[in-house]
């Protein structure tokens, strides 16, 4: 009997052993790679996990001088008197409407310009067409106002001297509430739908191809595969992108929406993002602004929740 027990923790401390190794000698093994993934650890630990402390100063009547531990703690004072200001209504339905906005418009374009660039059959042709199309993307948007104001201004703007010229008044796009929601969505599109395209393209390319080739022998054209093959294939990354982009629907862009704002559309373009710029940096409510930012992070979050679920209901894998 001894000789058996000892013979069974022999074998259990071998296999102890033998569970404990692998991750060590994975880590020596691969320890350039491991170097590869650092950065980006750290990254996200030192800017993304850390900076979750300051959530702690909504609750707080903050004081930088007495710091996190020392300020007084007001408990939901900032969210009361959040909820409670007027301007609470308008911001939400700026930030709501702009979002929404987006995401009829713009967050479909990007699927249906990979569908038509997976059309392309030229390769040369095919690479021009998505440098275009990517290089929006990598101006400023100092740029793209920039360029928004030389176009539509009713001064000396391009479209309006051209408006002017076939004998019709000017009319004034930058400072126009019924226009201002749209120039926004459109300034979006133009500047990110082809980076958007990037995954599109990517999970196109994943689709088995043996599935066309069925389709072409049921006398599918290109038009029925696009619907009947490559949207179905790639219908789990479509859910992932819009789950992803459901959590940002309270963020609208900062820098877009302070460029483009004037004194004339300021009812229009005031958001969640330029309310606590103007509370917390210019006015130090750092407590108040914080609070704010919060809202939009659990508002984000919910949906986030709710959406995965619903796509996990209908069969999807979902974000996580």
């Amino acid at each position: 009997m001894t000789t058996q027990s000892s013979s069974l923790k022999t074998s259990v401390s071998v296999d102890t052993r033998k569970k404990s190794r692998p991750f060590i000698l994975d880590i020596k093994r691969d320890r350039y790679l491991y170097l590869l993934v650092l950065p980006g650890v750290l990254f996200f630990l030192i800017f993304k996990y850390l900076p979750m402390w300051g959530i702690l100063i909504a609750f707080q009547e903050y004081s930088p001088y007495a710091g996190v531990w020392k300020s007084e703690w007001v408990g939901l004072e900032h969210f009361i008197r959040f909820f409670s200001n007027p301007d609470f209504y308008l911001l939400f339905r700026n930030t709501m409407v702009i979002s929404l906005l987006n995401l009829v418009f713009f967050f479909p374009l990007p699927i249906v310009l990979s569908l038509l660039l997976n059309e392309v059959n030229n390769q040369f042709f095919k690479r021009i067409i998505q440098s275009i199309v990517y290089l929006p993307h990598f101006l400023s948007w100092v740029i793209i106002v920039g360029i928004s104001f030389l176009l539509l201004s009713q001064s000396n703007g391009i479209i309006n001297l051209m408006i002017e010229s076939l004998g019709f008044h000017k009319y004034d796009f930058l400072t126009n509430t019924d226009t201002f929601w749209g120039m926004l969505v459109a300034q979006n599109i133009w500047k990110e739908t082809g980076w958007g395209t990037i995954i599109i393209l990517a999970a196109i390319t994943g689709v088995d191809t043996q599935l066309y080739e069925a389709a072409k022998i049921d006398g599918a054209n290109r038009w029925l595969q696009a619907w009947h093959v490559t949207l179905p294939g790639i219908r789990s990354v479509i859910l992932v992108l819009l789950i992803l982009r459901l959590g940002h629907i309270m963020d609208v862009g900062f820098e877009q929406v302070f460029l483009m704002n004037n004194g004339a559309v300021a009812k229009y373009a005031d958001v969640f993002e330029t309310y606590v710029y103007r509370n917390g940096i210019q006015s130090g409510q750092f407590s108040y602004s914080t609070a704010v930012g919060l809202f939009k992070s659990v508002v984000g979050l919910v949906l986030v929740v709710l959406a995965n679920k619903m796509a996990k209901r209908i069969g999807e894998e979902g974000v996580y």
